[in-house]
């Protein structure tokens, strides 16, 4: 299965990023030939809408699951239309997160909000 998880740097060592449509990288893992490889979030940068726009990249990208703290609920519905389940993490080990899910002791997420469109708001 191929799984994307929002990561604060493009490296295995990292944490897995809080932000999902903000996070400065996705790493997509592979979890039959343990390949990875780390997806710039070219949506971080955005005005508006990074997470429907990272949804996308991560459809683009042929993942079937996410592993995530939380998700907007813009980008939730694009993820949902194309199949991909959410995850929610159990903590900010990358590896942590990967075996619990190789070993079905991760939770569907259901930590959908409306989303940030309002930052620094009150």
């Amino acid at each position: 299965m191929k799984i994307a998880i929002p990561v604060d740097d493009n490296s295995m060592d990292t944490s897995v990023c809080i932000s999902f449509g903000r996070a400065p990288y996705f790493l997509l893992y592979d979890t039959e030939t343990e390949e990875n490889n780390f997806l710039n979030n070219s949506a971080a940068a955005s005005q508006g809408g990074a997470g429907i726009k990272a949804a996308q990249n991560i459809v683009d990208s042929g993942a079937e699951a996410i592993i995530t703290p939380r998700c907007g609920e813009n980008a939730a519905e694009v993820l949902k239309v194309a199949e991909i389940a959410l995850y929610k993490n159990t903590n900010n080990s990358i590896r942590d997160n990967i075996e619990a899910l190789k070993e079905g002791k991760l939770n569907l997420l259901d930590d959908i909000h409306p989303g940030f469109h309002q930052h620094g708001g009150s």
